[in-house]
């Protein structure tokens, strides 16, 4: 009697293990090896459901042994247990696909924000640059159609020479907004070098950069990224942060580079950060070179940034 109890359970956990492995093929992709597998746990269901026909049935069969009996169920026990778990590595898997995707979603909305930004940015400068510049050349050039007195031509030509030299300018200095020359054609340094120069200049933010890249290149993604996280952060210094001083490590570590920033101003809170601080930009910058950021501030305590990129 206690076998055919215990050959009931085996057969009851069977059919469950087979039905959760069955249900599982479809979380698998229909992975070939997990089909035979259900294939497999379905004929085991088969030979436990024939094996206990055949104990009802022919009971006065010597030849059954109560061992293999017993050993069944621990086998059908074993399975069933074991698919359960496996479920569970299939549910956690799913769930992290899904946070994953989550992820990827909010990092590339973060690129978009961040590059529509750059565009409406890039569309201002053009307009409030060049808009008023070439329009008053062409002004003062209308204005030499009919006037005949040659010193007032020769003034306003001086004048719309004088006016095209300042487009041709704030060309150069859009154009080095968008892809600065120096850093195409002299490397991350150099280009830094310059944007502190000028703001040292000032003499109202002084910045002791410390670097052990020299004249090395790194690739373009990560010189790229380095210039423009590093002219975020000393943009969001002069705007926000009313420092006097700031410090910036660039380095080479292994295959790495790092930005170490900090600065000695106000500081701000890390939980009331608005969008017009560029944090985000810098983060999703970040996140876009599989890198690490980590930024942290407090009111009255400056502000710290320690950035990793690959860049070989």
């Amino acid at each position: 009697m206690l076998i055919k109890v215990g050959l009931i359970i085996s057969v009851l956990l069977q059919i469950g293990a087979t039905v959760l492995a069955i249900s599982l093929i479809r979380k698998t992709r229909y992975n070939v090896s997990w089909i035979l597998i259900s294939i497999a746990f379905v004929f085991m269901a088969f030979r436990q459901i024939y094996e206990l026909f055949e104990v009802y049935s022919l009971p006065e069969l010597p030849q059954h042994s109560p061992l293999s009996s017993w050993i069944g169920v621990v086998i059908s026990l074993c399975v069933f247990i074991g698919t359960i778990f496996i479920r569970r590595i299939f549910e956690a898997q799913a769930e992290l696909d899904k946070l994953k995707k989550q992820h990827e979603a909010k990092v590339l909305s973060a690129v978009i924000q961040t590059e529509e930004k750059n565009k409406r940015k890039f569309a201002r400068t053009l307009h409030d640059g060049l808009g008023p510049i070439l329009s008053s050349v062409k002004m003062m050039l209308s204005s030499v159609h009919g006037n005949k007195e040659k010193h007032d031509t020769e003034q306003v030509i001086k004048k719309s020479e004088a006016g095209i030299d300042e487009a041709i300018e704030s060309l150069k200095q859009i154009s080095n907004l968008m892809s600065p020359h120096i850093l195409e054609s002299y490397g991350l340094i150099r280009a830094i070098d310059r944007i502190i120069a000028k703001y040292n200049e000032t003499e109202e933010l002084q910045i002791l950069l410390q670097e052990n890249l020299g004249t090395q290149r790194l690739n373009h993604k990560a010189e790229l990224a380095g210039y423009r996280i590093v002219c975020e952060l000393l943009n969001n210094t002069v705007q926000h942060a009313r420092a006097d001083e700031t410090t910036l490590h660039v380095l080479i570590e292994q295959k790495d580079l790092r930005i170490i920033y900090s600065d000695n101003g106000k500081g701000f809170d890390m939980n009331t950060i608005h969008e017009g601080m560029g944090i985000s930009n810098i983060e999703s910058r970040v996140k876009s070179m599989n890198g690490e950021c980590n930024i942290h501030s407090s009111p009255g305590k400056g502000f710290y940034a320690d950035i990793k990129i690959r860049a070989l």
